[in-house]
């Protein structure tokens, strides 16, 4: 928390974890990271519409035999080095495919939000109301990915989308036998004849999907938390150096939180990439 004296007022800027809230539409509280969240969409949905008309163009320019350049032909490179590394966590290139668009739609949205987080005016622009230790800023705009609402928000989206993978590739009752591990009761008196051991196995078969019920809870914490901590802390290092040099001494590490923004994107998709794939897999496999 910093605390600043202007013609004799108190004012306080907390670093807090949460979003503030900026206004209110009837129950509905609008935050200063929710309005960056939509900064965010728009920017990419105008991007993509942008490189969707591109694209039209270079299919003309290919039936006229005319090389085509520009965004699109960057943007078809950095797509097929993004499925190749894609395929290195899957092993397969149709499996690929289908979970590729919702992974690369999270790292866009992640990259995006971790960068916006450091243009000029974000966290630095703002009004003053009053709060319980005097004054306190407000920021009108705060990155979206520095509030641990979003990163929770979007890491539960990241694992349930896992599920819904795993129900719709292996189907509904193998997915649950995962977890809660019914299939593993039922055998025991069809088997046990045949198989005294069943008694000791299945147990540990049950115990061990209970386990990965609490592993799926720490999944979206782990990934929460892993994205929120990083930006989080990046914001506040800057913060702090722009309080000891508003110009110089801030522009190093801005440019080290442009390869963090990149880096923890990266990891936020490579692990749901993973976690999506594994879903694919059934229990025997």
């Amino acid at each position: 928390m910093s605390t600043e004296n202007t013609n004799n007022l108190e004012i306080s800027h907390e670093s807090t974890l949460f979003a503030e809230p900026i206004l209110h539409v009837g129950n509905f509280t609008i935050t200063n990271s929710l309005i960056m969240s939509w900064i965010t969409v728009v920017i990419l949905v105008t991007f993509f519409v942008l490189v969707g008309k591109a694209a039209k163009q270079k299919k003309r320019k290919k039936a006229k035999h005319v090389a085509p350049t520009g965004i699109v032909n960057f943007f078809e490179i950095i797509l097929e080095q993004a499925l190749n590394m894609a395929d290195s966590v899957t092993g397969d290139r149709k499996k690929t495919l289908k979970l590729f668009p919702i992974v690369f739609a999270l790292f866009l949205f992640i990259l995006v939000s971790n960068w916006m987080g450091l243009f000029p005016g974000v966290g630095t622009i703002g009004f003053v109301e009053a709060g319980e230790h005097g004054k306190v800023f407000v920021p009108l705009l705060r990155g979206a990915t520095a509030d641990l609402n979003t990163t929770l928000a979007i890491g539960l989206f990241a694992v349930v989308m896992s599920h819904v993978v795993g129900v719709v590739t292996v189907g509904a009752w193998n997915h649950f036998n995962k977890f809660i591990n019914l299939k593993a009761i039922l055998e025991i008196p069809k088997k046990i004849k045949q198989d005294p051991m069943i008694l000791m196995i299945n147990p540990i078969k049950i115990f061990v999907g209970l386990i990965e019920v609490i592993g799926e809870v720490a999944k979206v914490a782990s990934l929460s938390l892993r994205l929120f901590g990083n930006v989080f802390a990046g914001e506040v290092l800057i913060a702090s150096m722009m309080a000891l040099s508003a110009f110089i001494l801030p522009l190093p590490f801005m440019f080290l939180e442009l390869i963090v923004g990149i880096v923890q994107a990266l990891v936020f998709a490579i692990l749901t990439l993973a976690f999506m794939s594994i879903a694919t897999i059934a229990e025997e496999h």
